[in-house]
């Protein structure tokens, strides 16, 4: 057989065992400690599943995986993305407490008064301070939500004499401290364990963003709801991360990646911010009315009450990173001074 038809024949061959990697379809395990009704599910996950899907061709697939439907507990999400369990995982890396110290500056009280500010100052923080703490994770995008309120069962609190006594669920740990800090005993759980806790009367009240109150049907199960003054930073915070499995984003082809990567990032993170967080505050206030919840406002005094007697949990975070070997101090006026940037 001639050369040339040999040549042919061998880079036909080469073509076609090309065309698989090139055309080949990526199915990316989703895990997430939610419902599929949650609005973080509706409003989060599927809507950028959906995008990835649209811009590979479907090349690019998530399977989605709600309410810890693969097994563990919300604390060990982290964990199962980076060892490759899943491959990626939408979730509060501190329900690993202790683990992210410097990342954990924007659960402290009294941080930001917008989530899509929030998101991009956490974002932009963690890519110059703290991406040692995610090692083994290709980070898609970080947000917070819209700020922790209390949402009470059947007390009506006002004031900090009133919250002597009283049990109210924690979902951080600086969260705890700032419980504590206004005379209240904290209880640890993640969300989807409140509404039994608030039923069986095994807490009083929740911290919970407005955002969540939904996922746990919240406005039924509790008639009093307790916010700050309009405009400044609610009670707490908490850090979410939507991430994947580093070995998983290094061993897509190029094409794909691209694709990820123009769907990660500041911009991706204000997103999720925005329409998942402060876009559905006003509707789920008004769900909590319509259901028979009475919602009160802090008076700016007592606000202020709040903020001073809250001082000691920065304190403690403070020496928690100066034990880690952070400047704490100038880790915090940095998010403060991001969160700020961001909010004009």
């Amino acid at each position: 057989m001639p050369k040339a038809a040999l040549a042919g024949i061998f880079a036909a061959l080469t073509a076609a065992a090309a065309l698989p990697a090139a055309a080949q379809q990526v199915t990316l395990r989703v895990h997430h400690f939610l419902p599929p009704t949650s609005s973080a599910h509706v409003k989060l996950i599927q809507p950028w599943c959906d995008k990835i899907a649209k811009e590979s061709a479907d090349r690019l697939k998530c399977q989605i995986f709600p309410s810890m439907q693969l097994g563990g507990a919300p604390g060990q999400l982290y964990d199962q993305v980076k060892d490759g369990v899943v491959d990626v995982v939408w979730t509060v890396p501190t329900y690993a407490a202790g683990r992210f110290t410097k990342s954990e500056v924007f659960e402290l009280p009294w941080m930001a008064s917008s989530a899509k500010a929030g998101s991009q100052a956490l974002w932009t923080y963690v890519d110059k301070n703290a991406q040692d703490e995610f090692k083994g994770v290709h980070r898609l995008f970080m947000h917070v939500h819209d700020g922790a309120l209390f949402h009470f069962k059947d007390k009506k609190p006002q004031t900090l004499e009133d919250f002597k006594g009283l049990k109210i669920r924690a979902a951080t740990r600086s969260n705890a401290r700032m419980i504590s800090a206004l005379g209240a005993t904290p209880v640890a759980m993640p969300l989807p364990a409140v509404p039994e806790a608030l039923s069986k009367s095994v807490v009083d009240g929740a911290a919970v963003p407005w955002e969540g109150t939904p996922a746990i049907r919240l406005a039924e199960l509790a008639k009093y709801h307790l916010d700050v003054p309009d405009g400044v930073p609610r009670i707490s915070n908490t850090i979410f991360l939507f991430g994947m499995n580093e070995q998983k984003y290094n061993a897509l082809p190029a094409d794909l990646k691209k694709v990820i990567d123009n769907n990660t990032g500041l911009a991706t993170s204000a997103w999720a911010g925005e329409v998942g967080f402060d876009a559905v505050v006003e509707t789920y206030k008004k769900a909590a009315k319509d259901a028979g919840g009475t919602l009160v406002n802090l008076s700016p005094a007592e606000y202020q009450r709040w903020v001073k007697a809250t001082d000691s949990v920065d304190d403690d975070w403070l020496k928690e990173a100066a034990a880690k070997g952070a400047d704490g101090k100038k880790l915090l006026e940095e998010a403060r001074a991001l969160v700020k940037q961001f909010s004009k």
